[in-house]
């Protein structure tokens, strides 16, 4: 989520020209830096949800990108904080 903002301040300062160069200065595809960027489209909550989850200190993180991709591609933000519930609660229930 940090680096879909950090990306959007470079790409909207002038910075960076597009997405594709991003791919290029990053050394990834340009379909990785839309996955990333995608991440915008969450309903604001959900992106400070994201940017503020409890540290991991062992092992893999419970909720990770591609976790959260499908909530990204809805819409509506009411049915994204469903979703983002569900999953939340889901993924913490099991950590603990």
């Amino acid at each position: 989520m940090a680096l879909a903002i950090r990306f959007d301040g470079l790409v909207r300062g002038g910075e960076v020209r597009d997405y594709a160069d991003l791919a290029r200065l990053g050394y990834v595809t340009r379909a990785r830096i839309t996955q990333i960027m995608n991440l915008l489209n969450l309903a604001p909550d959900i992106q400070e949800g994201i940017l503020f989850l409890p540290r991991t200190v062992k092992g893999r993180d419970p909720i990770r990108e591609r976790d959260v991709r499908p909530i990204a591609a809805v819409p509506h933000w009411h049915r994204q904080r469903k979703m983002w519930k569900a999953l939340y609660h889901q993924n913490f229930k099991q950590a603990s």
